[in-house]
């Protein structure tokens, strides 16, 4: 057994400051994997996919045009502090927060003045329970007003409101690709999804 799978295989009982000496460790020497701790347990987040990153690009875009400020911030390389409870960890494929909001923090930012996080599906056999039910709960009980989930296996795109301190959100909106979505204020703009067709296996 490798040190890295011995350490995961204590995912239940390790605590969040293992986890995150774990997550440098594990980031430094493989870099085709990136690491969260959500609802008490660590998970792999393999990297993106050309297509996974035209449509954070395409999102990018979108909110560039609507406004100077908030920032999408994209590449998930951002780690973020969700979960009261569990202390959780996670990597969102983009989060959209005013612009200077990360100054000075480190490895895992307060969440605090995260206004949207944002996850692109990908094919792989975690994604289920990681962005569909893992991801939406951790968001909510961090308190970040929106959960934008682009959805390439049912091809839907989700907003996800009004987040409840218990954990998740009262509201979710889906419409499938090819349909329009607004996106109430802070973020105020509506997305065309025709594009992300292109986008999908």
């Amino acid at each position: 057994m490798t040190v890295m799978a011995a350490h995961v295989s204590r995912a239940s009982v390790i605590s969040v400051e293992e986890f995150e000496k774990l997550a440098v460790f594990v980031e430094k020497e493989i870099d085709t994997v990136r690491l969260e701790f959500i609802n008490g347990r660590v998970g792999f987040k393999g990297m993106t996919d050309g297509n996974h990153t035209e449509i954070i690009r395409w999102l990018q875009k979108q909110c560039m045009q609507s406004s100077t400020d908030p920032w999408l911030y994209a590449g998930g390389d951002l780690g973020i502090e969700v979960e009261t409870y569990r202390k959780g960890r996670a990597k969102p494929d983009a989060v959209l927060a005013p612009e200077g909001s990360f100054a000075g923090q480190g490895d895992w930012a307060d969440a605090g003045s995260v206004l949207m996080a944002v996850e692109v599906t990908s094919y792989d056999s975690d994604t289920d329970r990681r962005d569909r039910k893992e991801k939406p709960a951790a968001y909510g009980e961090a308190g970040i007003p929106f959960y934008l989930l682009i959805d390439r296996d049912h091809a839907t795109v989700t907003l996800y409101s009004d987040p409840d301190p218990e954990g998740g959100y009262r509201n979710a909106r889906t419409v499938r690709f090819g349909d329009k979505l607004t996106l109430p204020d802070p973020v105020g703009i509506t997305l065309d999804t025709e594009i992300l067709k292109n986008y999908v296996r």
